[in-house]
């Protein structure tokens, strides 16, 4: 009676565990979108003034999308993640087609850029819907057979075509951030299935002959001059070079523990969307070193409690899609700091669950409800 009694205790135990998910990414990812919306509020200030006369407007359209990523990362929980193999073929295609699109006249300039669609009240960003299409198809072809990845013809070539189709549509509007994070995810997915590193390498040295290319071939080019205005950009500092240098120099003045919560001078409309891609500056005018130094040990945190899902995921289409949703936070946070910090071209990254931006916002919150679902389906309770 009481063996009996003990087997219904764990039963109990097993459904409360499934239930609850994995509590530290929550709170992880809960911690990072509050801590975003009052960054982007700070950031946004002054641009909210200039813009619409109102110093809230940037806060509140940020806080709806906060809400609706709410929403979206409580379906990504709840909704049995072994569901999207059946789909992942219509989201790839689908997710192409999006691309096509924003090359079309339905396409949305701003700043000489075309990576939106405007449809009616809603903007949508394809690049954004790019990367969780990708990860959710490479975790299913992948782990459908898993000799694929040690075939060329049947599991590597595909997977290259797949990457060259998104690479040339995402540079396209251009959006090399973007491309390289969707190129990135893939390639890392690929090494964690067994891919072997001499193709790797092989894939290395290309992209290395084609950077060289632009640089020996294509001068006084768009290209160009992205790829090197980095490297030195007081030498441009009103032109090519200007977001770079005033990025550094809102970095600069905020010391070790920064000039305080929303006394940046540098979002005085004087960094470009400050509550964007650059807005780690202002965090580290106002916070400082060490605001920065919290802020990457929480996204540490968050990629911590991902790779033990992915560890921990009961087959091998839940360990690809956690660790290819793992790999584009962190890809995307190593690129957002390397353009914040000058080392590499400004390319239009945003930074995870901080910036301003509904679509990204959207992605990465509903990315980190499928990781809670693969974790609930992952835990064991220990008797």
């Amino acid at each position: 009676m009481e063996r009996a009694d003990n087997k219904l205790k764990g039963k109990k135990r097993t459904k409360l565990k499934l239930k609850s998910g994995d509590f530290w990414l929550m709170l992880f990812t809960l911690m990072l979108v509050l801590f975003g919306l009052i960054m982007v509020f700070s950031a946004s200030y002054y641009s909210s003034i200039s813009q619409d006369g109102n110093p809230y407007s940037y806060l509140v359209r940020h806080g709806a999308w906060v809400v609706f990523g709410l929403v979206a990362m409580a379906f990504g929980a709840l909704f049995d993640y072994r569901k999207y193999k059946k789909c992942a073929l219509p989201i790839l295609i689908v997710s192409v087609i999006l691309l096509v699109l924003v090359l079309t006249p339905l396409g949305q300039t701003t700043n000489g850029a075309t990576r939106w669609i405007k449809v009616g009240p809603v903007t949508l960003m394809p690049g954004e819907i790019a990367k969780i299409a990708a990860i959710i198809f490479v975790a299913w072809f992948l782990s459908e057979d898993a000799s694929r990845i040690k075939s060329l013809k049947r599991g590597i070539l595909p997977l290259l075509g797949i990457i060259a189709v998104y690479g040339a549509l995402i540079v396209k509007q251009p959006n090399l951030s973007t491309a390289i994070t969707v190129c990135g995810i893939i390639i890392a997915m690929m090494l964690v299935a067994g891919l072997k590193w001499r193709y790797v390498a092989t894939a290395g040295g290309i992209g290395v002959v084609g950077i060289l290319s632009i640089v020996i071939f294509m001068k006084d080019t768009y290209w160009y001059n992205r790829l090197t205005s980095f490297t030195d950009p007081f030498q441009d500092a009103l032109g090519d070079g200007y977001q770079a240098v005033q990025s550094l120099l809102a970095l600069g003045s905020g010391g070790l523990f920064g000039v305080g919560l929303g006394k940046s001078v540098q979002k005085n409309l004087y960094l470009p969307e400050p509550q964007n891609d650059f807005i780690l500056a202002i965090i580290g005018e106002e916070l400082g070193y060490i605001g920065v130094l919290l802020l990457i040990a929480l996204y540490c945190l968050f990629i911590w409690r991902g790779i033990h899902i992915a560890l921990n995921a009961p087959d091998q289409f839940g360990l690809l899609l956690a660790s290819g949703i793992v790999l584009m936070v962190a890809i995307q946070v190593i690129l957002n700091i390397a353009v914040v910090t000058s080392s590499m071209p400004p390319t239009g990254i945003n930074l995870p669950f901080i910036s301003y931006g509904g679509n990204a916002l959207l992605i990465f919150m509903f990315s980190a409800g499928v990781l809670l679902n693969i974790s609930r389906h992952g835990l064991k309770v220990q008797e």
